[in-house]
């Protein structure tokens, strides 16, 4: 970003507030859509954070959204946002928009958001464009600087403790709590749970078994990359009746990050492990059954892997979110509960 341009940013900062707070959204949908009136009320809220505390003083009307299905949220709350993240992982058509998100926009009558490309890092100047009045980010990575800046542009909600250690219940209580609508929020969350307590009640071969979110390079077998029980895509597996592997446990018990690894050397300390889910195809998996470090692991010697073909809607299916959870994320559940089939 050129300095003067966030030299203009910090300057403005609360011009744009002021602007965003005591306009009524008059763009067609799609280009902003306020939360319901009744929400009025709510104001103002004050928001915990890793960074501190956000209040917001009046209901927003402009809400901006960065990082990873923050703006499901308002979405699925029938808010749409002036911007949101593009999608460059998992999208099926290469309009910067998973399906069901289309799905949803289409439902509400709703034009494409602005998309910010945040492949090399938030587009602070795309964001302070859409002239928000809240920036939507409790699912995120966000760091210090990253959130300091987002706040001279508006007020931020960043994730609870740890950078994409959000679960998917305080992604929705926090992101719908800054937009006024938390009671809404709340009856989300458990649409959302009941969603997943019948996909579990579907799959009964689930419950029990463990299971693993791996991420294995074809190009370096030395070791296996796997997401912690901090992360929503090995949380999820809890949710559906399943178990956490002891290594796993261990090692998130141990750490505060989100994605952790395990030599191949230690192999054998995942000899516990039921499903493997991971990126990737079938020419991975016959990779993986001819090392001789990690063919040895049960779960992989026997098949019971699922694999993820690499940004595709399948693999960001796997990542829960309040619009895939449900009919998106089927196919994904039935190979997770397919894997487990092979188990025995």
């Amino acid at each position: 970003m050129r300095a003067s341009r966030l030299m203009s940013i910090a300057a403005s900062a609360a011009l744009l507030v002021a602007m965003a707070g005591c306009a009524q959204s008059s763009d067609a949908p799609g280009n902003g859509s306020a939360a319901p009136a009744g929400a009025t009320d709510a104001f103002p809220v004050t928001v915990q954070h890793a960074f501190g505390e956000t209040t917001i003083e009046r209901k927003p009307t402009r809400v901006a959204t960065v990082a990873w299905a923050n703006h499901e949220v308002p979405l699925a709350l029938g808010v749409v946002p002036v911007g949101m993240s593009r999608a460059t992982w998992g999208d099926d058509d290469g309009d910067g928009v998973l399906p069901w998100v289309e799905d949803r926009l289409t439902e509400l009558g709703a034009k494409t958001p602005v998309l910010f490309d945040e492949t090399d890092g938030i587009d602070f100047e795309a964001v302070a464009d859409t002239r928000p009045d809240v920036i939507l980010a409790a699912y995120s990575g966000l760091s210090k600087s990253d959130y300091e800046t987002l706040s001279k542009i508006a007020p931020t909600i960043a994730y609870p403790k740890t950078a994409w250690g959000t679960t998917l219940d305080e992604m929705i209580e926090m992101d719908s709590e800054a937009i006024g609508l938390g009671e809404e929020g709340e009856q989300l969350e458990e649409r959302v749970d009941a969603q997943v307590e019948q996909a579990a009640t579907k799959r009964p071969q689930l419950e029990g078994k463990s299971a693993m979110f791996a991420y294995i390079d074809p190009a370096d077998l030395s070791k296996v990359g796997f997401y912690t029980t901090l992360d929503p895509r090995a949380r999820l597996f809890e949710d559906l009746g399943m178990t956490t592997p002891q290594a796993v446990e261990q090692a998130s018990g141990a750490s505060k990050e989100f994605y952790l690894t395990v030599s191949a050397e230690d192999a054998a300390s995942l000899d516990d492990v039921d499903v493997i889910v991971t990126y990737g195809d079938a020419a991975l998996l016959k990779k993986l059954q001819a090392d001789p470090l990690l063919g040895k692991i049960p779960a992989i010697a026997r098949g019971s892997v699922v694999l993820l073909t690499d940004s595709t809607p399948l693999a960001a299916s796997a990542n829960p979110s309040p619009l895939s959870v449900g009919a998106a994320s089927d196919d994904y559940l039935d190979a997770l509960a397919a894997a487990a089939d092979r188990v025995g």
